[in-house]
Formats: structure tokens, sequence, C-alpha cells
């Protein structure tokens, strides 16, 4: 074993122990060769995180063994938001666990960073209380897989160019009520699997579709409802931080007066922002080139 890959180990178990961590997570492209099959004796969880184009690997992360990302790089603070994001959504963290997570550069090949997190009080990784109903109104599994699709969409742009968009995931009725078409509805006429966010032969349309002005929405269950769709609902932008444009204060006006999550893109940072209640559960900054 890495000497240094054995002194953090054995240092991460310590802390992990002494604070009571719910569970350890450990990016999987920084393992290394950790022992983490000697955790089953400790009294935390051992969370791998690893890189894939699925949404989520169900059957692992039914035993709590394993998260599933987007193959995006993303700085170390970026890493750890992401995997916590989706823990959260899947119900494996709640308000008050205590984390320890373990991260570093993937091409390096090791863990150079620990990070000890209190969930619902670490506002720079979270930067809402709110976080136990932040998928609510949707699935675990469409929530996922639209946070993915977004990540790649900042990462990557469409045809060289920077994307920004806005996907409203749940209440589709009452949002529906609240905004308006704004061009013909390029989902109308298709089959509920045809056009819903978890089916893989989708997601070129989806990207194609993002550069069209307006919000998509789209049904708990993952159905597309629509895309090209103004959100009349917005908050005074005196209430609202200052440095975020007309989609944030849009998306943060219509999770306000609907049960939905906004998940925000935005085009001039590439930063991406969940919203829930009118607020900013979580901004993950862009993935790294």
């Amino acid at each position: 074993m890495n000497s240094l890959n054995k002194v953090i180990w054995e240092f991460t178990c310590r802390i992990a122990e002494e604070v009571r961590a719910k569970a350890v997570l450990v990016y999987a492209d920084v393992a290394g060769d950790l022992p983490l099959d000697e955790a089953e004796k400790t009294c935390f969880d051992v969370i791998t995180v690893t890189k894939g184009s699925e949404g989520f690997a169900t059957g692992e992360i039914a035993k709590g063994k394993s998260l599933v990302v987007p193959n995006v790089n993303l700085t170390r603070v970026g890493q750890i938001k992401i995997a916590i994001t989706k823990g959260i959504a899947l119900g494996l963290f709640d308000k008050g666990d205590r984390l320890v997570c373990l991260t570093g550069i993937p091409k390096f090949g090791y863990v150079d960073s620990i990070f000890i997190i209190d969930v619902g009080r670490e506002f720079e990784i979270l930067t809402s209380e709110n976080i136990t109903d932040i998928t609510k109104a949707v699935y675990p599994e469409v929530f996922g897989a639209v946070l993915n699709i977004a990540l790649e969409l900042a990462a990557q742009g469409r045809e060289g160019r920077k994307v920004g968009t806005i996907f409203i995931l749940g209440d589709h009725e009452r949002v529906l009520q609240l905004s308006r078409q704004m061009i013909i509805n390029p989902f109308l006429g298709y089959d509920e699997e045809e056009r819903n966010i978890l089916n893989p032969e989708l997601l070129e349309t989806i990207k194609e579709f993002s550069a069209l002005d307006g919000a998509f929405i789209i049904k708990d269950n993952g159905a597309i409802i629509t895309a090209g769709r103004h959100l009349n609902a917005a908050l005074e932008s005196r209430d609202f931080p200052q440095g975020l444009g007309s989609r944030h204060i849009a998306a943060a006006g219509i999770t306000s007066i609907t049960e939905a999550v906004a998940i925000v893109i935005s085009e001039s940072s590439g930063n991406i922002s969940i919203f829930k209640s009118g607020k900013i559960f979580v901004t993950i900054e862009k993935p790294i080139e």
C-alpha cells in the first residue's frame, strides 16, 4: 500500500470514529489501494463515489455502498457537493448527519484532502437548511438524471457554445398554470416513455433543445411536458442575492409558490444551482475543462 494512502486512511478512520460520522465518502478515482473492505469492522458506512453515465447504480445504492456521479471533472469541493446532494436525494443522508469525505485530483490517483461535513450546517457545501424535502415532488432517480445532464451541459456546452437553461421538476400542473409557451411544444404528441428523461435515447434531443430560450417542464416521473416555457412567477430582484441573472430569479420565483425543484445552468459562469422553496439549495461550480 502507498505509505501516504495508508496514513490518510488510518487517520480518516480515527476521525470518523471520534466525530461519530454516519459515513465516509471516498472517490473511487483517488481511492487507489485504500483498504476499504476493512471498514466492515467499523461503526460507519464507507460509500464509494464512482463516475458513470447512468443516473444511479440502484443495486449498490440500496446497500448504501456506492453513489454514481456524472463522468465530468470537478473541483474537490464540487466532488463533495454532487455526492452529498445525490445522497440526500436518495435518503442516505439527512440533516444532522456527519460525514467524512476523501477527495483528490484523479490524475494523481491518491487522496490529498479530508473534509468533515455536518449536513445541514455546512453552508459552503449546502446553502439551505431545508434539505429533507429536496426531492419531495420528484422521484430521486429523475432528480439524479437531470442533475447528470445539467453537469454534462455545463462541462461540454453545445457545439462549442456555452449553454444556459432551466429544468423544472415536479408539480407540473401548477407550474404550467404559472408559465406560458414561447415556442411550439417540441414534445407534444409523443408517448411518455419516448419523452422520459430516464430514456437514454433522449439525451441528445434534450441537449439540442437546451439552446432554446425558456425552461424544460418535467413531471415527477421524468416525462418531459415541454421545453421553451417562460416562467411568469419571479421574485423581486431586490429580494435575491446579487450577481445572479433572470434564470435564477425565475427559478426562485416558481419554486417559492410551487412544490417544484429547479436546476439552473448559468450561461455566463457554467455553475449549476438547485432551487427549492424559493432558495438556493446548493450551487455546484462549473466542471473543470
